[in-house]
């Protein structure tokens, strides 16, 4: 039998650490050694599980910069939460990846936290951009214009904690989902692209009129 599921703060089974003070300025696409993930890279940019080797790298800072930082350097498993937003999507997480150890920082306007305890690979970052999860966090957010949640709040919520080993089937579970929903977004693109180019080919035979103006603006 399969132990119970239990229900644990989230200040009890995850370390608050320090994020970055990096200015945009500071930051770069093209050089340097350290690795610095925006609250916005992590709104829209990444999913719940964020591999370093496979993602497309994100900003970069200088590591005369980098020497300089008080920030913790995040690890494999640690978490990233944007706890800034302009909606509701405050609170939105991603998991690192970083197995080869490169040196990453997490940049303003998030919270980068570290499980004290074992945790199945991908398992967090899941759970905590589950609706269940995210439902505890919608009376917590401060704000109109810009929606924020302090880390005072967020270790106040509860977690759901199943045996290590539900972890990994779960974690399992929704990366062949993620893959999924990514090859049908795939083929729904050349579908698109396919769309679009039996259409250029009708415009084509249009030699005037709206036909035309249309084959113009889409060329």
């Amino acid at each position: 039998m399969a132990p119970a599921w239990e229900q644990r703060k989230l200040g009890d089974e995850l370390e608050f650490l320090r994020n970055n003070t990096l200015s945009r300025a500071e930051l770069s696409e093209s050089e340097g050694t350290a690795f610095d993930i925006h609250y916005g890279d992590v709104l829209i940019k990444y999913g719940s599980v964020l591999n370093l080797e496979k993602a497309e790298v994100p900003r970069i800072v200088d590591s005369a910069i980098a020497d300089r930082q008080t920030c913790d350097r995040l690890q494999d498993g640690d978490v990233i939460i944007a706890d800034t937003a302009e909606d509701s999507a405050v609170g939105k997480c991603t998991e690192l990846c970083n197995s080869k150890g490169k040196m990453v920082f997490s940049g303003l306007h998030t919270m980068p936290l570290r499980p004290m305890g074992e945790y199945a690979s991908g398992y967090l970052g899941h759970y905590l951009n589950s609706s269940a999860f995210h439902s505890q966090l919608l009376p917590l957010m401060q704000g109109i214009k810009v929606i924020s949640i302090s880390r005072s709040a967020m270790a106040d919520t509860t977690m759901t904690v199943p045996s290590v080993d539900e972890q990994r089937q779960i974690g399992a579970f929704f990366d062949r989902l993620d893959s999924l929903i990514t090859l049908h977004q795939r083929k729904y693109c050349g579908v698109v692209s396919w769309m679009l180019g039996v259409a250029l080919v009708r415009l084509g035979s249009e030699s005037d009129g709206a036909f035309g103006e249309m084959e113009h603006v889409l060329r």
